[in-house]
């Protein structure tokens, strides 16, 4: 199994040696317990999620306002699902451990394309001009979102160390936040120039979810530009959550 090893112990050791983002919880939503999400975003007023596991990986669109789910597709049957973004009318979509990813017409969730990279394929986020992907190494990819191509990489670091393990993503306000797998934190960073300038610790949320199940992580971040609130949750939680950040 994956393990954060040292760089986790460093990251946990410097927490209180740093400012942290302050946070507050403006709503809690239920959350379907048997998603084990990979990707997260918000568009249209809706909240659209992907979940993983091989034979139970999903695209699905949710309510803002109540958590209800308002449909769904399958993700090929042999494939574990992992992060989503947006691009314009479609849904950009990777997978696991096949180099295989798909593109989806968001209103219906009609596939409409499939692309191929190399390695593995973990979040996935959008800018303006790029496709950002997480790879579980230290390393973020930027894609051509139109060609699907890669263009450039950037390593993320921590007082000067490599961070691994980089999961989901998204991107808020010119910058990307990153979950680490296993880990209660979210890192900020700068894409330019992969510099993490700060971490929301959650903590919190972490321990009233993840129950006796070690595989329910900190996986899920959604950004509300509109409202100015980040939405988070975890794999099979039974909460979303709409955060007000602070300084």
């Amino acid at each position: 199994m994956r393990t954060l090893m040292v760089s986790l112990l460093l990251m946990m050791g410097a927490t209180s040696a740093r400012a942290e983002i302050k946070w507050e919880i403006v709503r809690t939503l239920p959350h379907d317990t048997n998603a084990f999400t990979q990707g997260l975003f918000i568009a249209d007023g809706q909240l659209y999620e992907s979940t993983g596991l091989v034979g139970r990986s999903e695209l699905r669109a949710v309510s803002l306002s109540d958590g209800r789910l308002l449909r769904s597709t399958p993700i090929r049957s042999d494939l574990f699902g992992e992060g989503i973004a947006p691009w314009r009318d479609r849904i950009v979509s990777i997978t696991w451990q096949n180099g295989l990813g798909f593109i989806w017409r968001r209103r219906d969730f009609r596939q409409i394309g499939s692309f191929r990279y190399t390695g593995e394929g973990w979040g996935l986020t959008s800018t303006d001009h790029d496709l950002i992907m997480s790879d579980g190494t230290a390393e973020l990819r930027f894609l051509d979102p139109e060609t699907l191509k890669e263009l450039r990489r950037v390593t993320v670091t921590w007082q000067g160390k490599p961070v691994r393990n980089l999961n989901e993503l998204e991107h808020v306000d010119g910058a990307v936040y990153a979950n680490i797998w296993y880990a209660p934190l979210i890192a900020r960073i700068d894409p330019a120039t992969g510099v993490i300038d700060d971490w929301l610790d959650l903590s919190p949320l972490v321990s009233k979810n993840t129950g006796t199940d070690s595989g329910a992580v900190l996986n899920g971040i959604a950004w509300d530009a509109k409202a100015k609130l980040l939405y988070v949750t975890g794999k099979n939680w039974p909460h979303l959550y709409a955060l007000r950040l602070g300084d």
